[in-house]
């Protein structure tokens, strides 16, 4: 797993001196559930996202990530929430974090090589093995406290 990682952020090092992604915090309509996602490359659950390509958008790539990693299609444009530096695998890294309360789910997301599991929980039961980061960003968007600066 560790092998995997470190390869991952190897090549985008090669590729990119300074790294763009995007997150988003899903909620249904009731702000009761979250969308989580585990995948097979890092431990634990984290809220969908990914890198912003070359050429690319925010909007873009949070659309992007959130059909590929949910099959989630936006229906009203997401709320920017924050941005922030991720300094926990690189100190070039930068995240920005909508919130999206409107969308529609086309189907479950079934696990593949890159997901392993994917799905909405509760906010008052969320999964074991929340990343701390995540369980940060819940925590800023429910109390609408100002984003800390770092991931």
């Amino acid at each position: 797993m560790k092998l995997k990682s470190w390869l991952f952020h190897t090549y985008f090092l090669l590729r990119r001196p300074m790294t763009l992604g995007v997150r988003a915090v899903v909620l249904d309509e009731e702000a009761q559930s979250v969308f989580l996602v585990r995948h097979t490359y890092v431990k634990g659950w984290h809220l969908p996202g990914g890198g912003v390509e070359r050429g690319e958008t925010f909007m873009q790539a949070l659309i992007k990530e959130l059909r590929e990693e949910g099959h989630i299609e936006l229906t009203a444009p997401p709320q920017l929430f924050g941005l922030y530096k991720n300094a926990h695998v690189t100190n070039r890294d930068h995240v920005a974090l909508y919130i999206c309360r409107t969308f529609r789910q086309m189907k479950p997301r079934m696990p593949d090589r890159e997901i392993a599991e994917a799905r909405f929980f509760p906010l008052s039961d969320l999964p074991e093995g929340v990343t701390q980061a995540t369980m940060r960003r819940l925590q800023e968007v429910a109390t609408q406290t100002s984003p800390d600066e770092l991931w």
